[in-house]
C-alpha cells in the first residue's frame, strides 16, 4: 500500500494532534497522522475526565517500557511508560496542564523565551479551555500549611510566577469530559477531507533520498507492510523517548552506533538520544486523623528548596504535588507495583495479573478503604534536574524496545535537592491547617532521618514524573540537532515537534510545552510552504 501527503505527522500524541489539527487548518494540504496505539473511542477512560486512573493502569493505551538498571538509584528499573493511544500521555494523564516559570524559557533559545511563547499558549488554551477544580476542606488544609512554610498563594500558576508559591493548578476537562489535546485539535472540529488519523500504524523508519531529503515514511498498519510518500515535510512527534529511536532507525544521529546496529548512517548528528532529562519523584505518605476529600491531584507548590543551587535567584527547583489517596491508590499501585516487586524475566507473565487481582480484592475490603481514605502524599519531585542520560537504539529492529537510561542522581546535586525537599514535605505535613489533622508520618518513617538514610530511601522509592525531554534538542549553536525553528539540521523536510526538541526541562509539567512546540512547528512548516509548489 502507497500514498501521497503533503504532512505526514509521526505520533497522534499531545503534541502530534495539535500538529495535525493546525496544519489541516489550511485546506489546500492533506495530512496523516500515524498513531501506534489504538482509537481513544475504543478506549472512553481516556475520553472522560473520572477515567485517568483506569487509563493509567490500562496497558491497552500504554507504552510498556522500562529503563535499564539506575546506579545511583538502588539499581531499580524505573517504569517509563508512556500514552499510546489517539492523544498520547494528554490522554491518560493527570490533565494538569502549566505552562512553566519566565525564569525556565530565559534558558531557552532567542525567539522562545516567556513573552514570545504566551502567545502560543493562549491560542492552545482557546481550544483546550482548561479549568480549576473547586477548593475541598483538605485542599485548603493543605494550602494553609504551604502558607506557613513561607509560600504565597496565588490564583493563576500559569502567569510565570512560581517562585515560592501554592495553588490549585489549571486542568484540561470540562464537565465530566476530558478536554486533550485529540479531543481539541482532532475530535472536536470534526471530520475534515484533508486529516486522516490512522491508528495502530507503528513506523519503521523515515526514507531519505540521495540529497538527504525526506521523501517517505514506512510503517506498519495492523501488521501490513505500507510507505506514504511525503511531499511536503514528516513531523516527528513521538515524545522523547520514541522521536530519537525513529530518528536512529531512519540513520539520523550517532554514525558509529548505527552501523553497530547495522543502519547505514544519512546523516551523522551525535547528540540525536542524548540529553535526556526527566523529574524524579518521591512520594511521602501520611495517615490523618481527617478525611481526605479530594479526587484529583488539583494543587501543587513550587519552593526553593537550596538557594546555593547554580540557578536564577527565583527559580524553584523543586515542585510538591499534594496527593488524595483516594483519587487513585488501586490504580497506581496497580500500574507501579508489578516493576518493583517482579523480576524483568516474569513482569509479562501471570504474576503481574496476579498482583493486580490481588490488589482488586484488598480494595474491595471495607477496612482498606477506610484506611486510604485518610490518606495522602505530599509528592517531592525534583524540578530542575541536572542529571544527563541517554536514549539508544538496542537493535535495528523497529519491534525492539529502545534502550533508556536517565541516569537518574548521577549529579550528586539532584539528590542533596530531594533530601533537602523531604525535610520541607515533613514541614508541610505539620504546618498550618494541615497540622491540625495530625498526620502519621507512614513513608520514608520517623526511623529515616539522617541525610545518608534519606538518600538510600530515595534510590529505592523513587518513580518517575513522565515529564521527559532533550533527546533532540533545539538551539542555535550547530552542535543542537534541531534548529529554533524545530528543523532536524543536515537534512530536509523534517521538522521535530515535541518535547524532544525541549533544551531544557520547565520546573513544572511537560504536557503543555509540549503542545507549544507542536503548534509552532506547525505554524513554521505553513509559513515556510504558504505559496510553494508541491515537490
Amino acid at each position: 500500500m502507497s500514498e501521497r501527503f503533503d504532512y505526514v505527522v509521526l505520533g497522534g500524541g499531545s503534541s502530534g494532534c495539535v500538529a495535525a489539527g493546525t496544519l489541516a487548518e489550511d485546506p489546500s494540504v492533506r495530512v496523516l497522522v500515524l498513531e501506534a496505539g489504538p482509537p481513544a473511542e475504543e478506549h472512553p477512560e481516556t475520553l472522560s475526565a473520572d477515567g485517568y486512573k483506569y487509563a493509567f493502569a490500562n496497558d491497552a493505551v500504554m507504552w510498556e517500557r522500562f529503563t535499564v538498571p539506575q546506579r545511583h538509584a538502588g539499581d531499580q528499573r524505573f517504569f517509563v511508560g508512556t500514552g499510546s493511544v489517539s492523544g498520547g500521555s494528554g490522554s491518560v494523564n493527570g490533565m494538569v496542564y502549566t505552562r512553566g516559570a519566565v525564569e525556565d524559557y530565559a534558558e531557552w533559545p532567542s525567539g522562545w523565551r516567556w513573552a514570545d511563547v504566551v502567545p502560543d499558549f493562549e491560542r492552545l488554551e482557546r481550544g483546550l479551555r482548561p479549568r480549576r477544580r473547586a477548593p475541598t476542606r483538605w485542599t485548603e488544609a493543605c494550602i494553609s500549611a504551604a502558607v506557613a512554610c513561607g509560600m504565597e498563594r496565588r490564583e493563576d500558576l500559569n502567569d510565570g510566577m512560581l517562585s515560592n508559591v501554592v495553588g490549585y493548578e489549571w486542568m484540561t476537562y470540562e464537565g465530566g469530559d476530558r478536554r486533550s489535546a485529540y479531543v481539541a485539535f482532532v475530535k472536536e472540529p470534526g471530520p475534515r477531507p484533508n486529516l486522516v488519523l490512522r491508528n495502530r500504524a507503528r513506523v519503521n523508519r523515515i526514507v531519505f533520498d540521495d540529497r538527504k531529503r525526506a521523501v517517505a515514511v514506512e510503517y506498519e498498519h495492523d501488521g501490513v507492510a505500507a510507505r506514504v510518500e511525503v511531499d511536503r515535510e514528516v513531523v516527528v512527534c513521538a515524545g522523547a523517548l520514541e522521536t530519537p529511536k525513529l530518528l536512529m532507525l531512519s540513520g539520523v544521529g550517532p554514525s558509529q552506533a548505527l552501523r553497530a546496529c547495522g543502519i547505514a548512517p544519512v546523516h551523522e548528528l551525535p547528540a540525536i538520544g542524548q540529553n535526556l532529562h526527566d523529574h524524579p519523584n518521591v512520594p511521602l505518605f501520611f495517615v490523618s486523623r481527617g478525611l481526605v476529600d479530594c479526587q484529583y491531584p488539583q494543587l501543587y507548590s513550587f519552593y526553593r528548596t537550596r538557594p546555593q543551587a547554580d540557578l536564577p535567584p527565583r527559580q524553584s527547583d523543586t515542585c510538591y504535588v499534594f496527593w488524595p489517596a483516594p483519587s487513585a491508590m488501586k490504580q497506581a499501585m496497580q500500574r507501579m507495583l508489578p516493576g518493583k516487586v517482579l523480576p524483568p524475566s516474569l513482569y509479562d507473565g501471570p504474576l503481574k495479573t496476579a498482583i493486580r487481582s490481588g490488589l482488586d480484592l484488598a480494595f474491595g475490603v471495607g477496612a482498606t478503604n477506610r484506611i486510604v481514605d485518610h490518606l495522602y502524599g505530599i509528592v517531592v519531585i525534583l524540578g530542575k534536574p541536572r542529571s544527563r542520560g541517554s536514549v539508544r537504539l538496542g537493535s535495528a529492529d523497529p519491534r525492539a524496545p529502545v534502550v533508556v537510561d536517565p541516569a537518574y542522581f548521577s549529579d550528586p546535586a539532584d539528590m542533596e535537592t530531594m533530601v533537602d525537599g523531604i525535610a520541607m514535605a515533613r514541614r508541610l505535613s505539620r504546618a498550618g491547617g494541615l497540622g491540625a489533622w495530625r498526620s502519621k508520618e507512614l513513608m520514608p518513617g520517623p526511623w529515616n532521618q539522617s541525610r545518608e538514610a534519606l538518600a538510600r530511601w530515595v534510590g529505592k522509592n523513587a518513580i518517575t514524573t513522565y515529564h521527559f525531554a532533550g533527546t533532540a534538542r533545539m538551539g542555535e549553536s550547530a552542535s543542537a540537532p534541531v534548529d529554533t525553528r524545530l528543523r532536524l539540521r543536515g537534512v530536509t523536510g523534517v521538522r521535530i515537534a515535541d518535547a524532544s526538541a525541549v533544551p531544557f526541562t520547565p520546573v513544572s509539567a511537560m504536557n503543555a510545552p509540549s503542545m507549544l512546540v507542536g503548534l509552532r512547528a506547525a505554524s513554521y512548516c505553513l509559513d515556510e510552504h504558504r505559496g510553494q509548489p508541491r515537490r
